[in-house]
């Protein structure tokens, strides 16, 4: 039986990546920040070649290494799929991977090389309710997108971060019924 669950929680997980990253790059694709956006965004992002960058940031060392490699397995997973089928419109999917090492201050220092460095047009990942709160300042100040892949406690909302979890109350309610 845990073999099983372990099976869907894989495939669900493959699942929901595949759908987070067509849903982002259908919503990116075919655009390039200049300085006459009505944003004013000094976004490096540029999606106008073949490729378009993500980012993946999950603690590939450390404490919760045991937790993330599962999640970046399934970035690339959902990544490889829809490359292999031609990419979303006719763009491949190119992953830029970094370790969050466990660290709260190493995720918002990731977080911030890959968008200003790596230029990545959003990024999947944290797992724990630290990395996220350390990662929030630096999505917010630079108008950036994460994908945050697990549940959370809620009463937190950003326009820029995709919460993708339940909260508490999403899972406490239905366990109690």
């Amino acid at each position: 039986m845990q073999l099983r669950r372990s099976a869907l929680n894989r495939s669900f997980l493959a699942a929901t990546g595949v759908a987070v990253t067509a849903g982002l790059l259908l919503s990116g694709c075919g655009s390039k920040a200049t300085e006459t956006d009505t944003a004013k965004s000094d976004s490096c992002v540029d999606t106008s070649g073949p490729t378009i960058k993500v980012g993946s940031l999950n603690s590939l060392s450390g404490t919760m290494a045991i937790s993330e490699v599962t999640v970046r397995d399934s970035i690339k997973l959902a990544v490889d799929e829809i490359n292999a089928k031609g990419g979303v419109l006719g763009k491949q999917v190119q992953i830029v991977g970094e370790d969050g090492a466990s660290d709260p201050a190493v995720f918002a220092q990731k977080a911030e090389k890959l968008i200003k460095n790596d230029c990545v047009a959003a990024v999947f990942g944290g797992w724990t309710s630290s990395s996220r709160k350390a990662m929030l300042p630096v999505f917010e100040s630079n108008n950036a997108l994460l994908y945050y892949p697990v549940q959370y406690e809620g009463l937190e909302s950003s326009k820029n971060i995709f919460y993708t979890g339940a909260t508490t109350n999403q899972q406490i309610v239905p366990a109690l019924d």
